[in-house]
């Protein structure tokens, strides 16, 4: 049996399955799809677009950002976004990083140039 819990707003095509517990005051986005056996505690925020695999808990005053995929439980006031989720915080760093990686690419690709071409230095003196 599927329980909605009081205050909860929930918006136009969002799917919910079987056997859900959603607790009170969650706001649930459009386009949001809860698979079966899924608890949601107090206060939690499903942003558009997000999916929740079954048999997964959301801790009290937690988020998932939109299009979220949610594979594990979130603990409660944790802020997820990603899929598979993970930390906001988390996710942000890495997004930030991708931009630096043709560069970092560049360093390391002349750092084993110059690793090599010690190498060889150091081969030809051992064998003199």
């Amino acid at each position: 049996m599927t329980r909605i819990g009081k205050g909860t707003k929930i918006d136009n095509l969002v799917q919910i399955a079987h056997n859900n517990d959603i607790g009170e005051h969650c706001i649930i986005v459009s386009h949001v799809g809860l698979s079966g056996s899924v608890t949601l505690g107090k206060r939690v925020t499903l942003a558009g677009q997000v999916g929740i695999a079954d048999h997964i808990t959301m801790g009290d005053g937690s988020t998932a950002a939109a299009r979220t995929g949610i594979s594990k439980d979130v603990q409660p006031n944790q802020v997820v976004w990603g899929a598979p989720n993970r930390p906001i915080k988390q996710v942000m760093r890495e997004m930030a990083s991708i931009p630096k990686l043709p560069a970092l690419l560049r360093q390391v690709k002349s750092i084993l140039k110059r690793l090599s071409d010690v190498e060889q230095k150091l081969s030809s003196l051992d064998k003199e």
